[in-house]
């Protein structure tokens, strides 16, 4: 599992790569998983594509992530006014 953060301008940054069957990488996982939320991204599971769209879903605990995700994108909020 990957765990990335979109950078504008940058694509995909990685974070933190492990297996979640590993209780050391699940650790690692768990901690920056957590780590993103505080500094107030949010956190999406591609799900594939459905026609031409990427589609994905929210999650708030490393619990919700499915344990044979590939990733994990972490994102900010969108900006409104």
């Amino acid at each position: 599992m990957k765990l990335v953060r979109m950078q504008p301008g940058h694509g995909d940054v990685l974070l933190a790569e492990g297996d979640p069957e590993i209780a050391s990488d699940e650790e690692e996982l768990i901690e920056e998983f957590r780590r993103q939320l505080e500094l107030g991204m949010w956190a999406a599971v591609p799900t594939g594509q459905r026609r031409g769209r990427r589609e994905a879903v929210m999650v708030r605990d490393f619990d919700q992530v499915p344990r044979d995700a590939e990733r994990v994108v972490f994102f900010p909020p969108a900006a409104g006014g």
